[in-house]
């Protein structure tokens, strides 16, 4: 029998987030009678990579991963992730250290070319799209233009490069924030928040098209019921859930909760190409209407399930 294999997206390093997965999927084996495989991409390039190649049953996406998987890539949601204080979202930041010259988000954007910024990989939603669409593009700004250096790397090791004054400036989001304190309570203790984004959806849970129904079904009800049972079996799912940081447990959706991620990737599109240099009217009027088209395009596949 073919084991089931779990993609994670890593929240701190892979070999972390590995960790913290695995006893809920020590019990995902036990209750299938089944293997359960991890596909733990560094990155989350190598993740969509290894979704895209079939490689992968079931996976923790964020919402621009998910965009792309159920788009492109024959996956659909069955659950989104709840956070333990009962929210179903996350929030984007940008963070200084707390004896930096940037004391608001007026600070950072009054000095072009000035400052060195640390972000995550483009499919990140929380490290790169949000501060994108929300802080830079409004302004008529690109971060990879508007800063005088930019690195990327996972949002623990950008954090520690603001600790250690090798960047001014990094993105991050709440979960990632919090296991940065739990890891490095010192060094957390140097730095502030300059900006923060209104709630973000969650990541999800989604399922590869072409499996079994009835191991769909026995997949989706184990991990929508896992931490809500009464007794000690209760007590020792919700401490095992509580290892993966922030997550209380997962609530049924479908693909229509990913549409968020699709506006907003649509207005960042929709503000750079408005903000930009053409070399005619007609040329930006042709790349707003592929952008009109693509929208379209990607709202399609999230309607229909």
């Amino acid at each position: 029998m073919p084991p089931i294999r779990f993609g994670i997206l890593p929240i701190g390093s892979a070999a972390e987030s590995l960790e913290q997965w695995r006893p809920l999927l020590d019990d995902l084996q036990k209750r299938l009678g089944r293997r359960v495989t991890t596909v733990s991409a560094s990155s989350y390039a190598g993740l969509s990579d290894a979704i895209g190649a079939q490689r992968v049953d079931v996976a923790f996406l964020s919402g621009k991963l998910a965009v792309e998987a159920v788009s492109h890539q024959h996956m659909q949601v069955f659950a989104q992730f709840v956070r333990n204080d009962g929210a179903k979202g996350n929030v984007a930041m940008l963070v200084v250290r707390s004896d930096s010259s940037i004391h608001s988000l007026d600070d950072l954007l009054a000095a072009q070319g000035h400052w060195r910024y640390a972000r995550s990989e483009h499919l990140s939603v929380t490290g790169y799209t949000a501060p994108e669409a929300y802080v830079f593009a409004p302004h008529g700004l690109n971060s990879d233009t508007f800063f005088g250096s930019v690195r990327v790397g996972d949002h623990q090791s950008n954090l520690l490069a603001v600790v250690n004054r090798e960047v001014d400036v990094a993105s991050s989001n709440n979960p990632d924030m919090d296991l940065f304190r739990r890891n490095f309570p010192q060094e957390a203790a140097q730095l502030k928040v300059i900006w923060r984004s209104s709630l973000i959806p969650s990541g999800v849970l989604v399922l590869r098209e072409g499996m079994p129904e009835s191991l769909r079904r026995q997949l989706a009800d184990f991990l929508l019921a896992y931490g809500k049972g009464s007794g000690e079996a209760g007590v020792r799912e919700r401490a095992s859930l509580a290892r993966i940081p922030d997550l209380g447990g997962f609530a049924s959706e479908n693909n229509h909760v990913l549409q968020p991620f699709v506006d907003m990737q649509y207005t960042l599109l929709r503000q750079q190409a408005e903000h930009g240099q053409w070399v005619s009217p007609q040329a930006r009027q042709a790349r707003l209407a592929q952008i009109e088209k693509d929208y379209r395009h990607a709202s399609q596949p999230l309607l229909s399930h």
